[in-house]
């Protein structure tokens, strides 16, 4: 009876959402789109969504997926630190506030909040610097509401802030499905030298699968046999061809960012 109730059992699913209070970190996540004179932006949506094709690559045994992974989780830590450094410049002048001054949270009276469908650890890391962007932009608006900095320094600490995510996100589209396998590579075969040719040459413990980022997934053995150490069926998908994974919704833009 145990046996069939474990038979049974379905997926795990839990519901996820983002709330964010400012402009500028609602248009992080959307990202801008392309016009006749100037490039689109990706947005966290596009990240998010690269991130689960990049897992996808690492799973089919891509070791160029692998060298990908490997290089976002190195960025996200780079822009996790921006990050910190900002918001510890911001805490040192919102400490100046006389201490008979109470300030509260400089919260939107009507934020916005959109479901997370996210399939990649990664992806959940971005959203995590994301929100603290959202918090950053709150205390730096805030900052000069209360006359603790001037306009130029609210636009220059934004402007800091939101590089630092674009620039992570800028460097996740350069990601790309090789289409080839380790397999490949120890046989040298066409596959491996087309991939080599496209992509340049990896690292050799990569090409082993002895360094991994630390989110990796698991690879199946080719044919399906179930997870081992590298080796697994190709895919000719590609980051721009893979199957869309849905990481937002459409929301109104928030209210004026200034504390009321």
């Amino acid at each position: 009876m145990s046996n069939d109730l474990q038979l049974n059992l379905g997926a795990l699913r839990s519901s996820m959402q983002l709330t964010l209070h400012t402009h500028h970190a609602s248009r992080i996540w959307h990202g801008r789109a392309a016009a006749e004179d100037r490039a689109g932006i990706i947005g966290l949506n596009g990240f998010i969504a690269i991130m689960n094709k990049m897992k996808r690559g690492a799973e089919q045994d891509d070791p160029y997926s692998d060298y990908w992974m490997l290089r976002i989780e190195t960025k996200l830590d780079e822009t996790k630190i921006q990050l910190q450094l900002l918001g510890e410049q911001i805490d040192q002048v919102i400490s100046a506030i006389p201490k008979a001054l109470s300030l509260g949270e400089n919260l939107n009276v009507q934020p916005i909040s959109m479901p997370l469908f996210i399939n990649a650890q990664l992806g959940f890391a971005a959203v995590y610097l994301l929100a603290d962007f959202d918090d950053l932009a709150r205390r730096v608006i805030l900052a000069h509401h209360t006359a603790l900095i001037d306009r130029q320094t609210l636009e220059r600490w934004l402007n800091e802030g939101s590089h630092a995510l674009r620039s992570l996100f800028s460097l996740a589209q350069q990601y790309k499905f090789s289409g080839a396998q380790r397999d490949d590579f120890a046989a040298n075969n066409a596959v491996a030298r087309n991939a080599r040719e496209r992509y340049g040459e990896l690292p050799q413990d990569i090409l082993e699968g002895t360094r991994r980022s630390r989110f990796a997934p698991q690879v199946t053995r080719r044919g399906g046999s179930g997870p081992s150490a590298p080796v697994l069926p190709g895919s000719t998908e590609s980051a721009e061809d893979g199957p869309s994974t849905h990481t937002g919704s459409d929301d109104p833009t928030l209210d004026e960012d200034v504390p009321q």
